[in-house]
């Protein structure tokens, strides 16, 4: 493994710390806005300009399936669209400007919900917001893997699934407070709260620096050394500093030797050649096992599915939920950090997420009437153990396997391709779930999960076989072992050769020149 002196401790590395938060930004917006919108499905104001009134003698509104459809499902359309122009997008302007432009986008996406008064409007309105966290997830997330030390891309990555549960429960207890103001404010009030997200991305995003590596992929050496020395904040000795950067120029090199042209179709095809294609597959299996899980029916509409299970308050029960699920979130980064590997965590979660998933969908099958209390009760039981343990472990987990398993040419390129695969399965979820579970049409309510308990066992095998462990690596030494087609079984012990090689370059350019740059504005 690299040298043990670069492993310094979390107070050494403030800057990072910092950056990691916020980049972590762009998955509160993510989980606020998915929250924000489900939680509006069960509000009389909302319901009243984009549902439709039910028939004497009940009273009060319904939300059709097909507007269901279309506010849940085309925010991962957005989304699909979105990736499609991160790749091109990075390759010319970077991972800063790619956050730029999520802002843009959300601030878009945000206004055009906050004007509109149809269906058709607020869907342009989720389309834009989709492709603003397209920018958002796969840029933050790129930026996070390629500018953390090695051994703090767990806890730094990990944040990212922690935010996720903090937006989602910021997005249930706005729309509980605004519920019962009249008219149409109350739902406007948490759509405005979504401008908060890209305006401090976007400020904040003018006080970092680039990527060092992505500046060593142009073949601009001298700020990528001014980028990391801002990052580093003089946590390094001169020679571990200049150890970490000949390591990332040593990566980077071989990489672009291997690489067949430099164009973005190139890159595409690469993506699946020789070693490249095992970790493609890799990214693309740890990204969609996300929508694999079932998370995007409780994401989408876990209040809704609350009141159709009977729940008496089912905005004070996601509240509860997500509550209980932030706290295992922090545990679940913790023990990441401090314990756990990567491969032993997405097992547990995986294999939680089966066993909750099947002991829900039993209790939907015995008792399937929405209004059966015990069911109820039994439903909403299982879902914060599934949220306790899949969302939080594999929260914790999924953001740094997806981005490292990749290399550093191939690596927006791979998130943007995985993430694409992962919303499509999302919006087919989105899209077909209130078939599934609206009484007006398969009205399956909870018995829905047995459908999730096959797709959790099939991830879990996927992990167990093909998954090594890669914590504690650097980037650089990932590369090496899938270069030289290491094994699952032997990744967690295999001695690389590259740090060896560039701590012995490193010794030799302190001895040459002076150990660190300031960083200047123009990185």
């Amino acid at each position: 493994m690299s040298s043990n002196g670069r492993q310094t401790p979390l107070g050494a590395n403030r800057r990072v710390l910092f950056i990691t938060a916020l980049m972590a930004l762009a998955n509160t917006q993510y989980g606020f806005d998915a929250s924000v919108i489900a939680s509006f499905q069960a509000m009389h104001g909302f319901l009243e300009i984009f549902g439709y009134p039910l028939p004497p003698p009940k009273t009060g509104y319904e939300i059709s399936t097909k507007t269901q459809q279309l506010i849940t499902s085309l925010l991962n359309v957005g989304t699909i669209v979105g990736v499609l122009f991160t790749g091109p997008f990075s390759r010319v302007f970077g991972r800063r400007a790619g956050i730029w432009a999520g802002a843009l986008l959300g601030f878009a996406g945000c206004a055009a919900q906050l004007a509109s008064k149809s269906v058709a409007g607020i869907s342009v309105g989720r389309a834009l917001v989709g492709a603003s966290n397209a920018f958002f997830i796969t840029f933050a997330n790129a930026y996070i893997a390629e500018s953390v030390p090695a051994h703090l891309r767990s806890i730094c990555s990990g944040v990212f699934g922690v935010t996720t549960t903090v937006g989602g429960l910021l997005g249930t207890i706005v729309p509980y407070l605004t519920k019962d103001v009249p008219g149409r404010l109350c739902y406007q009030i948490a759509l405005a709260c979504l401008f908060v997200f890209p305006l401090c991305l976007a400020v904040g995003t003018i006080f970092i620096p680039e990527s060092p590596r992505w500046l060593l992929v142009q073949g601009r050496t001298e700020e990528a050394e001014r980028a990391l020395a801002t990052l580093r904040d003089n946590s390094l000795t001169p020679t571990q500093f200049h150890e970490e950067l000949a390591e990332m120029e040593h990566g980077i090199q071989e990489e672009k030797a291997l690489a067949s042209s430099t164009s973005l179709m190139a890159s595409l095809a690469d993506m699946f050649r020789g070693t490249d294609r095992r970790r493609t597959l890799l990214c693309i299996g740890t990204v969609t096992s996300r929508a694999a899980s079932g998370v995007w029916v409780f994401i989408s509409y876990g209040t809704y599915y609350y009141k159709q299970a009977g729940i008496h308050d089912p905005f004070a029960m996601s509240m509860y939920n997500l509550s209980a699920a932030i706290i295992g979130a922090i545990a679940a980064v913790l023990c990441s950090h401090l314990w756990l590997g990567r491969r032993t965590m997405i097992l547990f979660a995986t294999g939680a997420a089966v066993l909750t998933m099947i002991a829900a969908a039993v209790g939907g099958t015995v008792a399937p009437s929405p209004g059966n209390q015990p069911a109820a009760k039994s439903f909403v039981a299982f879902s914060v153990v599934y949220n306790v343990l899949y969302g939080s472990f594999a929260g914790a987990v999924t953001w740094p396997i997806s981005a490292e398993v990749v290399s550093s040419r191939l690596r927006v390129v791979t998130l943007s391709v995985a993430t694409a695969i992962d919303y499509i399965f999302a919006w087919l979820t989105a899209f077909c779930s209130p078939y599934f579970i609206n009484p007006a049409s398969l009205n399956w309510g909870v018995k829905y999960c047995w459908l999730w308990a096959g797709s959790n066992a099939l991830a879990f095998l996927f992990f167990y076989f093909l998954l090594p462990e890669m914590k504690g690596r650097s980037l650089e030494e990932i590369d090496e072992m899938f270069a030289k087609r290491v094994r699952v079984k032997y990744f967690k012990t295999y001695e690389c050769d590259c740090s060896r090689v560039e701590r012995d370059v490193a010794e030799t350019r302190v001895e040459e020149s002076k150990p660190y740059v300031s960083w200047s504005r123009d990185v």
